[in-house]
Parts: C-alpha cells; structure tokens; sequence
C-alpha cells in the first residue's frame, strides 16, 4: 500500500537529497525510499557492516600493500563489468556513494570495451582513495589478462587525490607491476601465515640477539663447512632472477649491498661509484680474509676483477678494469689465433711481469690466472674434441700447455689419483730471482683449468710449494 504524505524541507536537507535524485534520474520519491531503507540497514545491527570510524581508519592502514583475494574481489565487484569502463565507473561510484564514502572515481580510455590505455583518477579522503585506488587497480589488471593485459604504468598521489595509468602490456609485467605499485607485503604476510611457529622463532632470535644472527642459503654455509671459497651467490642469482654474468655492475652491486645487509653478513655496505666499502666486526683476521676473497670470486664470476684491502673494521674493494681488459684481449687473442697459443701464453706472462710493480694486486692475479686457466681449456677443448674432461686428458693438456711454456713437469698416477709435480718453472724464475707474483698466478692459472675441467668435483691436496721454501711444487688431484 502506498500512503502519501506531505512534508517540508529547508535548503539544507535538499542539497544533502540533491546526489540520491540525482542518481535516481529526478525521481525524489525513489531517492526517499534509498535513504530510508539505508538507515534502516543501520539501525538493525543484523543488516549491518558498519565500522567505528577509528578501527575503521586502523584496517585500512594495516591491509596497506596486501592485495585483496580473487574470491572476495569478485563480490566487491562483478567481473562482467570489464566490458564497459563507463559502466564500471557508474557502478563504483554508486557502490561507494551507498557507502558514503564521499569518493569520487573517473575512467578514461581510448576504448570503452578494449582499451590500450587507461587513466583512473581517485578523488577524496586521503585514507580512502589508496584503498580503493588499489581494488581498482587490482580489478582492471586481473581481469584484462585474458584479452589485453594491462600493466600498471604509475601512480601518482596528491593530497586529496590519486591517479593510476594503465597501459596495455604482457601478464607477467601486468601482474608484477600490481605487485610493485599495491602488493609490497602481500608474499610477506603469505610467507608468514604458511609458516608462522618458524617466522616467529626465526624473529624471536633476531631480536634476542639484536639482530647479530646471519641467514645464508644452506649451499653457500656447506662451501663455508667444507673450507672452500663459494663460487658464486644463489641469493643474488635468485633476487636477480638470472645468472650472475649476466647482471650489469650497477645492479651487482646494488644486489650485494641488499644480500649482506639482510643477510647480516656485513654490518654495513656502501658504494661509491665502482667501489665499494663494507663495514663489519668481525674479531678473526682468517674470517676476514675468506670474506674478501668470497667477494673477489662474486665480482670475478660476474665478470670483473677487484683488488681488495682491509682495516680492523672495513673491507674495501676497488675496481681493476685495466686488468679485465688485458684479460679480455688475451681470450680474444686465442680465439682467433689458435696456432699460437705459446705466443698467446708468452704475453700473457709479460704482462704478469709488467703488473708485479704495482702495490696490493694479488687478489686481481689470482682472478686472472684462474679465468685464463679457463679461456685455456675452453680452447683445447674445441680444438681437440674433447667431450667429457679426465684426469688422462686433463694431463695431456697441461702437458702441452707447460711444454710451450718450458715448465719441467712430470704426472704420476696414484691409484685414482693423478700426482702433480713441477721441478723447474721457467716462468717464475728469471736467472737466479725468483717472481713470486708470477708464480702465484701461474698456480691460479692450474686451479682455473682444474675447475673448469671438473668442477667442484676435483679436490687439490698440495704437499710442497716453491713459495713455501720447498725445491720444487707437488700437488695431488683427487677426482671422487
């Protein structure tokens, strides 16, 4: 039954009517009939969602970064409004505006139903618009990666006032960009929640040992255990979601500041330019001695050679281009002049000479012998075929390689071990003087094709060395 009635209304209460009719098209009776069933959802606390306004500003904070699951996306708004972007601008502003949210929402697009680019623009309370800036974004990046994905270009934010640009793109840059822009904390909290009596352990000892603890992938602690030098980072490799060699310098070196501070290894770690300085505490000089050279094998693997000194609390590594583009030179020399790898090798030991003046360079020898040692091998094995590397061959090419060079060797096998033994290094020795930085680089040399060849599967047990006082070098190579 309909009952009609007659009342008055001052100015005050006809503005505040002024958006229901408006969105009921003029029809004052229906906009009446929106306020009252409104209200009446209020009142009854059965029919209600209603929020304190305090815990409501608190869960709008607390869920900052966090994307909204699929399913309950879907119920905030119809999937089937992706077809028109004017009718989900109508929608959500109607949604919002039941609400009283006080939002305002526009969508431009060069297309209504498939667009390439589209720009949202969020107008209201500060504490508001991000929230439903992020549910749209969401929503529009969701459900376009089946026709045309879009990918979140920017967000830009103002006092009172946000605006997302869209442009159309591929699904995996569409999906990471919501990420980016809205989802900072949403893999966090969904690691945490997974495992959360292993989370809250892991923070409880952080902060029991004022964050003194170091997290370090197991494969990287093993080498630790085992005593050797870790050939490369798999954190690194897994943040930059590619191989080490691959990664630009200014990117490694960013990613080794980001891993060591997180990681606790290092206290501190700055770059200036090239360089880079990593402050520690660390008592033993042997610990930090094996720290500088897991960074020279890091730098080396990502294809450049550091010098390194330390202090009682620093660690500073500087750039060594000079010798990286010697190096480069030398491989591109036995590329393309494989008849004269003695040639090859003779300048690479002059070179060697000409650097041994220079003060604080071991640490750049060794990262040059060893990738040398590897440009050699790579070469024999082209040359001669070679498939699978053992000890029989390994021998065979370091016999060639040290008959070029004048090295007087000799090779025994012990069981399935293969004994190395150098009774005289031309090389090294000039006369009576004997250079120890050429023969330490010839020995890094030894170790880079060893590791090419084999690995880490190969187990070098030296037993007398020339720089030790010893009349001649041996070594024992074990392959398992």
């Amino acid at each position: 039954m309909i009952v009609t009635r007659h009342i008055s209304l001052d100015n005050d209460c006809i503005s505040k009517l002024q958006p229901y009719v408006t969105r009921h098209k003029g029809n004052f009776s229906a906009a009446v009939r929106e306020i009252i069933d409104h209200v009446g959802k209020s009142v009854y606390p059965n029919n209600s969602s209603a929020m304190d306004a305090s815990l409501f500003k608190w869960v709008l904070s607390e869920t900052d970064g966090l994307l909204i699951p699929d399913n309950v996306l879907n119920e905030i708004i119809d999937p089937m409004r992706m077809n028109s972007l004017r009718k989900l601008e109508e929608y959500l502003n109607h949604r919002f505006g039941e609400l009283e949210w006080d939002i305002n929402i526009g969508l431009t697009s060069d297309n209504d139903t498939n667009p390439s680019d589209v720009l949202a623009q969020i107008k209201g309370e500060s504490g508001k618009i991000k929230f439903i800036a992020r549910i749209l974004a969401q929503y529009l990046v969701k459900n376009s990666l089946r026709q045309s994905p879009l990918e979140i270009k920017s967000v830009v934010r103002f006092n009172d006032c946000m605006k997302v640009e869209f442009s159309r793109s591929n699904c995996k840059d569409a999906l990471n960009s919501l990420v980016t822009f809205f989802g900072g904390a949403d893999d966090v909290v969904k690691a945490i929640k997974s495992r959360p009596d292993f989370w809250r352990a892991v923070i409880d000892r952080h902060i029991l040992s004022n964050f003194n603890m170091v997290t370090v992938h197991r494969n990287y602690f093993e080498d630790l255990l085992a005593n050797n030098i870790p050939l490369g980072e798999i954190t690194i490799e897994n943040l930059a979601k590619k191989p080490i060699r691959e990664i630009p310098l200014n990117e490694m070196l960013l990613l080794i500041k980001e891993v060591y501070e997180t990681s606790r290894v290092a206290d501190r770690v700055e770059i200036d330019k090239e360089t880079i300085i990593l402050f520690h505490n660390y008592r033993a000089k042997e610990a930090i001695e094996k720290i500088k050279k897991i960074l020279i094998t890091l730098l080396e693997a990502n294809g450049h050679l550091y010098d390194a000194k330390s202090t009682a609390n620093m660690i500073v590594l500087t750039h060594r281009p000079d010798v990286g583009m010697k190096v480069d030179e030398i491989v591109d020399n036995l590329k393309t002049s494989s008849s004269r790898v003695d040639q090859e090798l003779i300048m690479f030991v002059t070179y060697l000479k000409g650097l041994k003046d220079i003060p604080d360079i071991p640490l750049s020898l060794s990262a040059l012998g060893r990738k040398t040692g590897k440009s050699l091998m790579q070469e024999y094995e082209k040359e001669n075929g070679i498939k699978d590397w053992n000890l029989e061959t390994f021998k065979k090419a370091f016999e060639m390689i040290n008959s070029k060079l004048h090295i007087e060797s000799e090779w025994k096998l012990e069981g399935k071990n293969l004994l190395y033994t150098v009774h005289k290094c031309n090389i090294a020795t000039e006369g009576n003087k004997f250079d120890k930085y050429v023969c330490h680089t010839a020995r890094e040399t030894f170790k880079g094709a060893l590791n090419y060849a084999f690995g880490n599967r190969a187990e070098l047990d030296v037993r007398k060395l020339l720089t030790h006082g010893d009349k001649f070098c041996e070594v024992v190579i074990k392959i398992p």
